[in-house]
């Protein structure tokens, strides 16, 4: 009597080791994170997941590179063409501070790799390649406002990019704290509202020209 066939799955064992890999590091960081409890969870065994992922440090580096690149996805694939370019740095924005608020393990997986220094991220080659869209999209928004009289043209895409992260993370990253420190809670839907209308304010008040005028005498 012949064998069953058993159905290979490369790609599908490959993500659910991944995925299980993710929610390991999330709560206990690389050091916490043990190689038989994420095979157990993906439904597989350790020598698979050193076949695809060499180690558990490599494994790590690959969870890191799927969440930068779901990260970038997200934003490099909006149609801004559209939209006024204040409009476009808006609808930006709050895809970036949403998709933040909406994925809190990313944050802890970035915060505990700052624990390292980032030497784990410079490991990969990938990385700088999912920011590149991200930026040139921004580059190409505040192209068409320079041009259009909206924004001024000395604008570096790059600082822009970072600061407009750094809003959203900020309040993200120390939600906890922040609720403690300050007694308000910005991931409730007033306040959360509130801060991110007040940071895209910010952020179009400095795109925008400075007046040409001569000072009165």
């Amino acid at each position: 009597m012949s064998q069953p066939t058993i159905k290979r799955d490369p790609e599908g064992t490959r993500r659910r080791i991944l995925e299980a890999a993710t929610e390991q590091f999330t709560s206990l960081g690389l050091a916490g994170a043990r190689v038989d409890a994420i095979a157990s969870a993906a439904g597989t065994n350790e020598r698979m997941l050193y076949y695809y992922f060499t180690s558990k440090e490599g494994l790590y580096v690959a969870v890191l590179e799927a969440l930068y690149v779901e990260f970038a996805n997200c934003e490099s694939n909006l149609d801004l063409s559209g939209l006024k370019p204040s409009d476009a740095i808006r609808s930006l924005a709050e895809s970036i501070w949403t998709h933040l608020q909406e994925n809190p393990r990313w944050l802890s997986l970035i915060n505990n790799e700052n624990l390292h220094e980032g030497r784990y991220l410079q490991q990969s080659a990938k990385i700088r390649e999912t920011l590149s869209p991200v930026v040139e999209l921004i580059r190409t928004t505040l192209g068409r406002g320079a041009v259009a009289g909206e924004f001024r043209a000395d604008v570096d895409a790059l600082d822009f990019y970072v600061t407009l992260v750094g809003m959203g993370y900020y309040v993200v990253s120390n939600r906890f704290t922040l609720k403690m420190f300050t007694g308000r809670n910005y991931f409730e839907r007033p306040a959360r509202t509130a801060i991110s209308n007040m940071h895209v304010d910010m952020l179009l008040s400095y795109l925008r020209p400075t007046s040409s005028a001569p000072a009165s005498s």
